[in-house]
């Protein structure tokens, strides 16, 4: 479904490579995790799959290929096309990603308004389902709602809503539980499963929290300054690692034992 094949990424204004000649896959249905270190490059390679990264900001060289369709070399009109239908993104901190004076409702439809011919009413229907999708309550008031009235939970709940909203082929998640706390981040994973379960829908999950990628996602791949060093099913990496910078990761994990300081 997605085939990355040896990706280059390097800003215009560097001197090196971030992203140097990564291969990647996403199959159908399946949930991919990308993890490494702070400027390993894992959300370059994302914000150059979405289309965020722009020409005038960086050279790459390689393929990134969207069921057939090549994104880089992709016209803007072909682009335009796919973004925010076919590949939808989840940002890290939801509240700087929406724009705070605008009501939740015309955020979350904006996808549709877009890419659509919906009239205004069918956009409000289709917006509040999908909010109710996301297993959020009293969904008539959150549409009428600005961002910094809900919490932190309930806003990544409305990333999340606004994302599968046109049905998309691949979702990026962007370190989507990062900022919250564990019992809503395990919420999040939950419903991320759950849509992925019932619509079928891809995901690349980029991560550091390894214990995340491990309750979520099939597949694991880790980078490290720029490459990828090892990628395989999310069992085998964990618990049979054979890159030297994936073993001190794994072994840097917290466990019950390492914080009692046994």
């Amino acid at each position: 479904m997605l085939e990355i094949r040896d990706l280059h990424v390097q800003f215009r204004d560097s001197d090196h490579e971030c992203v140097r000649g990564i291969n990647l896959t996403v199959g159908d249905g399946e949930i991919v995790g990308l993890v490494g270190e702070s400027g390993s490059g894992k959300t370059v390679t994302a914000m150059m799959v979405s289309g965020l990264l722009k020409s005038d900001r960086v050279i790459t060289h390689g393929d990134i290929i969207l069921d057939g369709c090549q994104l880089l070399s992709a016209g803007d009109e072909t682009l335009q096309k796919i973004q925010g239908r076919d590949i939808c993104v989840v940002f890290q901190e939801p509240m700087s990603a929406m724009n705070p004076v605008m009501r939740i409702g015309p955020q979350v439809e904006e996808c549709l308004r877009v890419h659509t011919d919906l009239s205004k009413a069918e956009r409000r229907e289709r917006a509040l389902q999908a909010l109710r999708d996301v297993e959020l309550n009293n969904v008539e008031e959150i549409y009428r709602k600005y961002p910094h009235e809900l919490s932190g939970g309930m806003l990544q709940r409305v990333m999340i809503a606004a994302a599968i909203l046109p049905n998309p082929k691949l979702l990026l998640a962007d370190e989507p539980t990062t900022a919250l706390d564990v019992t809503i981040q395990a919420q999040i994973l939950e419903l991320l499963k759950r849509l992925n379960r019932e619509r079928g829908m891809s995901v690349l999950f980029i991560s550091h929290n390894l214990n995340v990628v491990r309750k979520l996602c099939t597949r694991v791949a880790v980078m490290e300054k720029g490459q990828i060093v090892e990628d395989g099913a999310t069992d085998q990496v964990f618990y049979h690692p054979q890159a030297p910078y994936t073993q001190k990761l794994i072994a840097a994990i917290p466990t019950r034992s390492k914080r009692r300081g046994e």
